[in-house]
């Protein structure tokens, strides 16, 4: 059944889980110098950087799951995908 899981949540991601890895990273380095302002700008600016096509899609998804903002993002999609995936972050 977890396996079952997993795949559904992996077919779901917008974006490749190594996608996903860097823009943790990304977020990561950056709300460790900057506070969340209540905004996926960080968020924004990492599609921008990494020319990420489909950010509309990524946007989207993220907010389905709790991602509403760049702090958000970070925490939350991390224990998604600790759940899911088992990604070392």
């Amino acid at each position: 059944m977890q396996e079952k899981a997993q795949a559904e949540f992996e077919k779901s991601l917008p974006i490749s889980r190594e996608d996903f890895q860097k823009l943790f990273d990304y977020l990561e380095e950056n709300l460790e110098e900057n506070n969340c302002d209540n905004s996926l700008a960080l968020t924004k600016q990492f599609w921008e950087t990494n020319q990420i096509k489909n950010a509309e899609e990524v946007e989207n998804w993220l907010k389905e799951n709790g991602g509403f903002c760049d702090c958000e993002v970070l925490y939350k999609m991390e224990e998604l995908f600790e759940k899911y995936i088992k990604l070392k972050i």
